[in-house]
């Protein structure tokens, strides 16, 4: 029997994610992506979230294991680039509001090749 290789993306709607808490969230993306998976959010996470998903991933690298993660948003209700929010737009007192569209994958199979404000591209390996 031939093995059929490829990368599983889950798309995740944003009803789900509301019914979820952050770290919730933080666990369902980081198990997805730990197996391998591509994952799309319909919508993104608050930047609390964000910072939770990178210290919990941080937790996770393994030097022989899992690499992390790689993670591109749309800014949320507005064509700029998703920088110049974060630690500098909360001190600087800009609220920054969930992306509309998050994709996240395994840092050593996803690579992103080029994001504007309507397009993200990016290059999945198979493992």
């Amino acid at each position: 029997m031939k093995m059929i290789q490829g990368v599983q993306i889950d798309l995740i709607s944003a009803d789900r994610l509301e019914r979820l808490t952050s770290l919730e969230k933080v666990r369902l993306i980081l198990e997805k992506v730990m197996e391998g998976n591509v994952v799309v959010l319909e919508k993104g996470l608050s930047a609390d979230e964000q910072s939770l998903l990178i210290e919990t991933t941080m937790r996770e690298i393994t030097p022989d294991g899992f690499a992390g993660i790689e993670m591109e948003t749309y800014s949320g209700g507005s064509s700029e680039s998703h920088k110049g929010g974060g630690l500098f737009g909360g001190i600087f007192g800009k609220k920054e509001s969930p992306g509309r569209l998050t994709v996240i994958g395994p840092a050593n199979q996803m690579k992103t090749l080029k994001k504007d404000k309507d397009l993200i591209s990016a290059w999945v390996s198979s493992r």
